[in-house]
């Protein structure tokens, strides 16, 4: 196995930015000529917009934007061409809001993140990205198919089912949240089973740096992935653990969140992504993460710009579990029961697993009765604590991050 997946991880930073500007332009034309982007760009010159420094002058593209285009205009918002015969899949996201997807070749650049792990020809992986309705388990099984991986699809749920075909399969790398892992293993244990899992790739929450121990005392390597939905792969972690480094298909850009001015380097942001991908064209999504650009290269070798990593949100909304917990989310919950005047969800670990209270203002006295309620609007079952009227903060915090990050 060659120590990089290809020759555009060690170029220079010359030739990438000579790269950037030939393709820059040409991923603005493509968008310029979409619906969605019409009035925004319709003073836009594409040729003008070599760099990445370049994109300043373009306006920001929040998620928010694409779902009310959706609802006008559906499925995809103008956002996205759906007569191109690359784009086979669409898929739904929380909120809820459409992604266009493919399953020809590593459509969502996978590949390098998984190759990064090590993860490679000899390979099984044991997929615990869901396959339904969300694209997070193609994503990582066509970056598997990148690095001529095989490929378990388990999908989440049913552990001792899990553990029974991982240990009759003989799975070697693991690619999914952080924390399911540790059930897998945990199982496996009390079951009496001995896994082969040595390697693991993991997204859609944070790993925190404790739960890495664990895993490395295990005897497993695991490395961090990080993208959307919408984008794909963003960057990834190498051997090298030093930080994150950009995918070779995206820009990135930190600002000061909820604007589009960059901030200084090294200072903290909300991260914006621009794509190569001509068939969903995204040009300065604001992912409503945060992070800061790290100065230098990494050890590892590769040359593209590395980032710190996930430092939570620009606003109030919390990963949990894997899920994102939005505000209106919560807000919904509320208009569904007259007798709750306010409602605020804490985000806590116990242990290495991720918990969701949510505390409930109102006179009635049953909290069972809300479980239903809140895993319906909120997605994730969680503890319920009723509280008195009148008795939250009035601080306007309406999702609570207790978590620890460092």
């Amino acid at each position: 196995m060659s120590q990089y997946f290809d020759t555009l991880e060690t170029r220079s930073a010359q030739d990438r930015a000579a790269d950037i500007a030939k393709k820059l332009p040409e991923q603005i034309a493509r968008a310029k000529a979409l619906p969605g982007y019409a009035e925004a760009f319709a003073d836009v010159d594409p040729a003008k917009i070599t760099s990445v420094e370049d994109l300043v002058a373009l306006p920001v593209l929040r998620k928010s934007e694409i779902g009310a285009a959706q609802k006008a205009h559906p499925p995809l918002g103008g956002y996205a061409d759906m007569t191109r015969e690359s784009i086979s899949h669409v898929f739904q996201s929380p909120g809820p809001i459409y992604e266009p997807g493919s399953n020809g070749g590593d459509w969502f650049r996978f590949g390098r993140a998984l190759h990064a792990a090590g993860i490679g020809k000899d390979d099984i992986v044991h997929n615990c990205f869901a396959y339904h309705l969300t694209p997070a388990g193609i994503m990582f099984e066509s970056g598997a198919r990148a690095v001529g991986a095989k490929v378990l699809p388990a999908g989440i749920g049913q552990t001792e089912l899990q553990v029974r075909a991982a240990a009759d399969i003989g799975t070697t790398a693991y690619a999914g949240t952080p924390d399911y892992l540790k059930i897998i293993l945990d199982k496996a244990d009390e079951m009496g089973e001995t896994l082969k899992i040595t390697k693991a790739i993991v997204g859609g929450g944070a790993l925190f740096p404790s739960l890495r121990q664990e895993y490395a005392d295990r005897g497993i390597q695991c490395l961090q992935g990080y993208g959307t939905a919408d984008l794909g792969s963003v960057a990834y972690e190498s051997e090298a653990m030093e930080g994150m480094i950009v995918d070779e298909g995206v820009l990135i850009e930190i600002v000061t969140p909820g604007t589009g001015t960059p901030v200084a380097p090294g200072e903290v942001g909300e991260v914006l992504v621009t794509t190569f991908n001509p068939d969903y064209p995204l040009i300065r999504f604001a992912t409503g993460d945060l992070s800061a650009v790290m100065e230098g290269e990494s050890p590892c070798g590769r040359t593209n710009m590395r980032i710190k990593g996930w430092m939570g949100r620009a606003d109030q909304t919390a990963k949990i579990k894997g899920m994102f917990v939005r505000p209106e989310q919560v807000a919904q919950f509320v208009a569904k029961h007259e007798e709750v005047s306010k409602a605020r969800v804490i985000a806590t670990r116990d242990g290495e697993m991720d918990v969701m209270t949510v505390q409930i203002e109102t006179t009635a006295d049953d909290a069972t009765a809300y479980g239903a309620s809140v895993a319906d609007t909120l997605k994730l079952k969680g503890k319920i604590e009723i509280v008195a009227p009148d008795s939250l903060p009035k601080d306007g915090i309406v999702i609570e991050d207790q978590r620890k990050y460092d």
